[in-house]
C-alpha cells in the first residue's frame, strides 16, 4: 500500500508518516518499481502501535524504546506517565480556577486582570510570607473575589497565613458559606478544620447551620471548634460537646466559660449542671476529670453549682478536695459582693 493510501486508511498525514520513516519508528518494508514507499500489513500495524503508544502521552523516543525491546517492563513508565498527567492536570485545574477567578471580579480593563493575575500569583506563592503579604495589603482598587479566598483558606496550612486570610473573608463581601461548607465535605481532615474556624468567624443562620452539622463531625477538633462557635452564639445543641471538652481537655476553660455564658439561661443552667453532675459520678477514680469538672462548675452563675461544689470539697483524692473547697469560696465571695436590685456597686 503506498504511503497517500495508508494516511487515508490510518488517519495519519504523509508529512508524519515520512517523520516516522526518517526516525526509524514506522518505516516501509518495501518500495514499488518507481521508488515509491509501500507498506506492508505489518508495517501498518506498527503505525497503529505507534499512534495507540502516542494516544498515552508517550514521546516517540519513549516509543521506539517500547516497541524495538522486547524486554522493556511497562509498569515504570506507564507509572510514570501518571504522574505526568496528574501534575498536567493540577496546572490546568489551577489555570481553570484563575480564569474564574478573573471572570468573576468582572474586570473592565486589561490593566485591572493584570492586576488580579499578580493578586492570585501571590496568593498561591510558595513563600508564606509572601501569601501573608498579599492577603493584608492586596494590590490597589482590585478586591480580591470572595470564593478565592475561601479556596486559599481551605489549602493554606501555614497557621499566621489562615488567620490572615480568615480575616480577610470575615469583611469581604459576598456569600462564601457555601464554598466553606464544600469544605466541610472533604474527605481530608485538615481542610475541614479550615473549613470549621472560618465559619465559625461568619454571621448568620446559614453559618450556624453548617456548624450544627458540624458537631457530628468524627474528628474531635472539628466537632470541638464547632461547639465553641455556636455556644458563643447561644446555640444550646452545643452543650453535651462543650461538657465532653471539660471531661476530655485540653481545651476545658474554654468550654467551661462558653457553658457559663450558656447558663445564664435558667432553663440551659439546669440542663449543663445536670450534665456536670453526670460526669462527676461517671468518673469516681479520675481526679484530673474532677478537678476540671469543679472549675467548670466554677463558672456558672450565682451560687447554682455551689452544693456540688461542697460535695467535691469532701472527695476522698486530697488534690479534688482543695481545689473544690478553694471554687467554692470564691464562688461565695462572688455572690457576696454581686449587688442587690437597686443597689450601685461600690
Amino acid at each position: 500500500m503506498l504511503i497517500g493510501e495508508v494516511a487515508r486508511r490510518s488517519g495519519v498525514s504523509t508529512r508524519m508518516l515520512r517523520h516516522y520513516d526518517t526516525l526509524g519508528l514506522a518505516r516501509p518494508t518495501g518500495r514499488t518499481v518507481g521508488g515509491y514507499r509501500e507498506y506492508s500489513a505489518e508495517d501498518i500495524r506498527r503505525i497503529f502501535h505507534v499512534e495507540s503508544l502516542r494516544s498515552l502521552g508517550l514521546s516517540l523516543r519513549e516509543i521506539g524504546r517500547v516497541l524495538d525491546d522486547p524486554a522493556f517492563a511497562p509498569s515504570a513508565l506507564v507509572a510514570d506517565l501518571i504522574r505526568r498527567t496528574e501534575e498536567r492536570l493540577k496546572r490546568e485545574q489551577e489555570l481553570l480556577e484563575r480564569l474564574r477567578a478573573v471572570d468573576a471580579s468582572a474586570p473592565a480593563r486589561w490593566p485591572d486582570v493584570l492586576r488580579l493575575v499578580e493578586l492570585l500569583h501571590g496568593l498561591t506563592s510558595a513563600s508564606a510570607a509572601r501569601r501573608q503579604q498579599t492577603v493584608l495589603a492586596p494590590a490597589e482598587d482590585v478586591p480580591v473575589p470572595v470564593e478565592v479566598l475561601a479556596e486559599a483558606v481551605l489549602a493554606e496550612s501555614d497557621p499566621n497565613v489562615a488567620g490572615a486570610l480568615r480575616w480577610a473573608l470575615a469583611r469581604a463581601d459576598g456569600d462564601v458559606v457555601p464554598t466553606l461548607a464544600a469544605g466541610m465535605r472533604s474527605a481530608d481532615v485538615d481542610v475541614r478544620r479550615r473549613a470549621v474556624l472560618a465559619i465559625a468567624a461568619m454571621p448568620g443562620a446559614e453559618a450556624a447551620a453548617v456548624l450544627a452539622d458540624a458537631l457530628a463531625d468524627p474528628d474531635a477538633t472539628v466537632r470541638k471548634h464547632a461547639a465553641l462557635a455556636l455556644g458563643a452564639r447561644g446555640a444550646t445543641t452545643a452543650v453535651p460537646t462543650l461538657v465532653g471538652m471539660v471531661v476530655e481537655g485540653p481545651n476545658d476553660i474554654e468550654a467551661a466559660e462558653v457553658l457559663g455564658t450558656l447558663a445564664r439561661d435558667p432553663a440551659c443552667a439546669e440542663r449543663i449542671m445536670t450534665a456536670l453532675a453526670g460526669e462527676v459520678d461517671a468518673h469516681p477514680t479520675d481526679a484530673a476529670v474532677r478537678i476540671r469538672l469543679a472549675q467548670a462548675l466554677a463558672e456558672m452563675p450565682g451560687t447554682s453549682a455551689q452544693g456540688l461544689l461542697r460535695r467535691l470539697a469532701h472527695d476522698d483524692d486530697r488534690s479534688v478536695a482543695l481545689v473544690a473547697a478553694a471554687l467554692a469560696d470564691v464562688v461565695d465571695r462572688r455572690a457576696a459582693d454581686r449587688p442587690g436590685p437597686g443597689v450601685t456597686p461600690r
